[in-house]
């Protein structure tokens, strides 16, 4: 790749530094030369001036020292100085904590008071050993280290946290790393590109999802994130990300009433709103389904405790009754204001008879029927799980492809929907065409 690709560019900022060398270069990758080859210090960071084509390699960079205004100059920091997490056992960790993980004060590495080192700056010239900074100069599986400032304690480890770039937390939903091989090894195809696979994950219609280049992804909430190969034999394949060791933040109790959705639910109601008692997560009967907790660790499936896994328009749960497979949950609101005015808003939307009908083909079916003939639940339109395909809200915007409900987006017979089943694609849905006096 790029020599500049290893560093972090601003324009129009000057640092304030004491250790610096000037030389004379025509562009930017050569001044990223000029730091790579430096001697004198370890350079962090250079400075390059458009007018004169003055280069500065630097010792500091604009965390260590003051920054100011320049017109006329562009700062390119070395990403891994800036990093204040490890990647895999953090032998290229070069930040700045310089603690233990009980909270012991490190050593300076040159020093030998309390501890006498065996790693030192002079034996260890590429290691990173400056100052009292967690190092892992010996490739410790345990990650970064230090000798400690506590006579009876020689060295202990410190509590560098994990790159999420490098590691995914939950299912990867929001992993934002360059792994751009899939598990067996096959080159990702470009999200941009078409060939030799089409399919609808592009940019412009996910733009929140970060589909850039060939990274692995995963915006549709699958098990983890995964890719289209440049393999025509291949459609798709998961990436090899490890999981994080760590706990995303923010994950804690969650709320115990409804807010939205109800995707952050993590209270204790196991009834469905018709009375039916909730079916554990961790079993597979009455119903088969393939929600398992240690699948999807951030999403709260404990006990038989109704959730919304799967975005879903409130929680939900598969009911231990085996003619009903799943039910919505009566959760209640986080906002009793909001809960009496939804509710009075409500009661003229729901005075006349719900669309439990279709008329034609049902291309004008706006109801909220997700049950198919045979009784399974349908999948969301905008959701490649379990099923991947095109009928998406956006290659359909007239459709009304909304949440989960029937519709028939392609004039086929009558309403249809995905399935939440792995082992069929979709069916027709549970609707029946009206009669023309009824629907009057």
């Amino acid at each position: 790749g790029d020599i500049l690709d290893d560093y972090l560019r601003t324009d129009g900022v000057w640092i304030l530094t004491r250790n610096k060398k000037f030389y004379t270069t025509n562009n930017e990758k050569e001044c990223a030369e000029k730091c790579e080859e430096e001697r004198n210090f370890t350079c962090r960071a250079f400075l390059f001036t458009r007018k004169k084509l003055e280069c500065l390699t630097l010792a500091e960079n604009a965390k260590m020292t003051v920054m100011f205004a320049s017109t006329d100059a562009v700062l390119y920091e070395k990403r891994i100085y800036l990093m204040q997490c490890k990647r895999g056992i953090g032998t290229d960790y070069r930040g700045t904590e310089a603690k233990t993980r009980r909270g012991i004060p490190c050593q300076k590495w040159a020093e030998e008071i309390p501890h006498k080192p065996n790693y030192t700056p002079e034996k260890h010239p590429n290691a990173g050993l400056e100052e009292n900074y967690c190092r892992n100069p010996d490739g410790d599986e345990s990650g970064p280290w230090c000798y400690t400032t506590d006579p009876a304690m020689r060295f202990d480890y410190c509590a560098i946290p994990e790159c999420e770039d490098q590691c995914m937390q939950c299912n990867g939903e929001d992993y934002h790393g360059e792994v751009s091989r899939t598990e067996s090894g096959l080159e990702c195809q470009h999200w941009d590109a078409q060939e030799p696979h089409m399919h609808g994950f592009t940019q412009k219609h996910y733009p929140e999802k970060d589909l850039k280049k060939n990274y692995c992804r995963n915006p549709d909430g699958e098990l983890r994130p995964w890719c289209f190969t440049t393999s025509p034999k291949k459609r798709w394949e998961y990436c090899n990300i490890p999981r994080c060791s760590t706990h995303p933040p923010g994950s804690g109790l969650g709320s115990q009433c409804l807010s939205g959705k109800g995707e952050d639910y993590r209270g204790r109601i196991a009834i469905t709103e018709s009375g039916n008692a909730c079916q554990h997560w961790n079993t597979q009967f009455p119903h088969k389904h393939g929600w398992i907790p240690h699948r999807y660790p951030c999403k709260g499936l404990e006990e038989n405790y109704c959730r919304n896994p799967d975005g879903e328009k409130k929680p939900w749960c598969y009911t231990i009754n085996s003619s009903v497979r799943w039910e919505y949950c009566t959760v209640p609101s986080c906002d009793r204001t909001e809960q009496v005015i939804a509710g009075m808003n409500n009661m003229p939307v729901q005075a006349p008879l719900p669309e439990e009908c279709y008329q034609d083909k049902g291309q004008s079916y706006r109801g909220t029927a997700s049950v198919t003939a045979s009784g399974k639940k349908c999948q969301a339109w905008n959701s490649m799980f379990p099923h991947r395909h095109i009928k998406t809200p956006d290659r359909f915007p007239d459709a009304d492809l909304r949440d989960n409900y029937c519709r028939n987006p392609d004039g086929d017979s009558s309403p249809w929907c995905f399935t939440t089943d792995p082992n069929v694609i979709w069916e027709y849905c549970n609707l029946k065409r009206c009669d023309d006096h009824t629907q009057e």
